[in-house]
């Protein structure tokens, strides 16, 4: 049990959240999203969390399998053609997991989800999410471009370019 991370999950709170997103932060993404999802037929959600509850701190739950856990959750798996990707923020612990569907994930080799996170959280560690996340997309748009270029008839998914404040 990492006592540190008990604290730090304990002390941020959606307090937290707004600061680092404000509105015109929560719009800039939700825009770079929908021109992203222009150019090719995935589908990005991003999602951020403050902290961990108790119980999951408790059991030692890793951002890895939180942000599963969140894939699932926001039914990001519910895109037709499996591409639909994941960048799930856990605030208190900077640190930001890239989960893909099957479709891409096939297609995309691990150490590019890697860099892009690892772009990410340097970022935020400069406490520039805004810059941070924007770079993510960008990151995870390159390889949706590549393989999954845009249709030419509407989504039908229904995901949202919103950000997801969980």
């Amino acid at each position: 049990m990492n006592i540190a991370r008990i604290f730090r999950h304990l002390t941020t709170g959606q307090a937290a959240v707004k600061r680092a997103f404000p509105a015109a932060t929560l719009i800039a993404i939700e825009q770079a999203i929908a021109q992203s999802e222009t150019t090719h037929s995935g589908e990005i959600v991003f999602a951020v969390e403050a902290a961990l509850d108790m119980s999951l701190l408790l059991h030692n739950q890793s951002v890895r399998e939180r942000a599963i856990d969140v894939f699932s959750l926001l039914r990001v798996w519910d895109t037709e053609q499996n591409n639909g990707i994941l960048i799930y923020l856990l605030l208190a612990d900077h640190n930001v997991e890239i989960v893909a569907d099957r479709g891409i994930h096939s297609q995309v080799k691990q150490a590019v989800w890697e860099s892009a996170c690892d772009s990410m959280e340097d970022a935020f560690r400069r406490e520039q999410f805004e810059a941070g996340i924007l770079a993510g997309i960008h990151a995870v748009t390159l390889p949706l471009q590549q393989f999954f270029p845009p249709k030419t008839i509407s989504k039908t998914s229904g995901l949202p370019d919103k950000p997801v404040i969980l």
